[in-house]
């Protein structure tokens, strides 16, 4: 079944490798534009993750056993990896961190996700403030969907979406170009193109292998129900994704865009 899975969703993962956006982020200021609307889905990511954590792994007291131990152990390791990795000068942060600090090095305004959290922090609703705050729609989209699968707690659907929906789809040209950018210009983007780096090396060699084999785990072999709608969540997730960059690649494009 995850070759069918595999097979259904590669016009989708094309559209995204092949998106026009990578080639049309060309200066600093398209970067800077780029990330406060990304740095959304970098944030969501962690509230995926941490989710398949509650679910999967035992974390209220007294302890007992989980009920699978190699899919337990499985996002443990992701968890690991994202909640606490190493950034480029030895630091234990998260890679959400690691992307605010990025934004931070290029100047890039981090306001609007860090009054998300403040807020969040002191007890507001979610879905108020998505609905509330000044996004574009293609990120308020986006934020919607993502907790509405966590909402409704299908814990294969919900790792389906962070298997096949997420970061492994950054492909190596952007890197590329931000380096060729920063030669260009004589410009410091080393935190921005360390957190793309690693986030692929990750995905690629470790969290995208595992992950795999947790949807597998979590789908069977026995109910196809479960991969069926594991295949359509993947795919609206997906379909987020293009409608995200599609509104970046937008407003990236406009000749008036004002400059950060």
């Amino acid at each position: 079944m995850i070759e069918s899975l595999n097979e259904q969703l590669t016009p989708y993962k094309k559209q995204l490798i092949h998106h026009p956006i990578y080639s049309n982020i060309a200066s600093k200021d398209d970067l800077r534009l780029f990330m406060e609307d990304h740095v959304y889905a970098v944030w969501d990511f962690m509230s995926l993750v941490k989710k398949l954590q509650l679910e999967l792994t035992t974390t209220s007291l007294p302890w007992q056993p989980p009920t699978d131990n190699a899919t337990a152990r499985l996002i443990n390791e992701i968890v690991w990896g994202e909640e606490t990795d190493l950034d480029k000068d030895g630091n234990a942060v998260s890679h959400f961190e690691m992307y605010l600090n990025a934004m931070k090095q290029i100047g890039a305004n981090p306001n609007g996700i860090l009054d998300m959290l403040t807020a969040l922090s002191q007890g507001k609703e979610l879905f108020d403030l998505i609905d509330n705050a000044k996004l574009p729609s293609y990120v308020s989209d986006f934020l919607r969907f993502t907790f509405q699968i966590i909402e409704e707690n299908k814990i294969h659907k919900i790792a389906a979406v962070f298997t096949f929906g997420r970061e492994d789809l950054i492909p190596d040209m952007f890197i590329s170009m931000i380096k060729k950018m920063n030669r260009d210009k004589e410009q410091s983007f080393d935190q921005t193109i360390y957190y793309f780096e690693r986030h692929i090396e990750v995905d690629g060699d470790t969290h995208g292998p595992l992950a795999i084999q947790m949807i597998k785990n979590l789908c069977g072999t026995a109910d196809p129900n479960k991969w069926n709608e594991a295949i359509s969540a993947s795919k609206t997730a997906l379909k987020m994704r293009i409608a995200l960059w599609d509104g970046i690649h937008s407003k990236i494009s406009q000749p008036e865009k004002l400059l950060i």
